[in-house]
């Protein structure tokens, strides 16, 4: 798996939320990669490649069975919340067992920027 650098994006927003105990990825979707990995954080987006094709929602399926293997929860507990058709989703995983070490999550969902402007 890819080591990140951290979980902002250059403009210090950060690819994730909390609602609860379910967790929300901003991601970015690379079909038809090498392996499945998570990869570096660009944009506000994580990115996340799987080896599976963009066609007929093979990749949609492998990306749901990846993210549920990483977080330790059910497939039916990972659900795209928007762009079924493009590289760009949402994707809520409700209450995930394992926060994966390469994502550096932060339970509270603040990024570190925003932990340090608050007053």
């Amino acid at each position: 798996m890819h080591v990140l650098a951290g979980n902002e994006s250059s403009d210090g927003t950060t690819y994730y939320q909390w609602q609860d105990r379910n967790l929300i990825l901003n991601c970015r979707l690379q079909p038809k990669a090498a392996q499945d990995a998570f990869a570096e954080v660009m944009e506000g987006r994580i990115k996340i490649r799987i080896t599976a094709p963009p066609v007929d929602g093979k990749a949609n399926k492998h990306l749901i069975k990846f993210l549920a293997k990483q977080f330790k929860v059910p497939q039916d507990r990972v659900e795209i919340m928007s762009g079924d058709n493009g590289r760009q989703k949402r994707i809520l995983i409700m209450d995930p067992q394992v926060l994966p070490a390469a994502l550096q999550l932060d339970r509270t969902g603040d990024s570190p920027a925003a932990r340090t402007t608050r007053t």
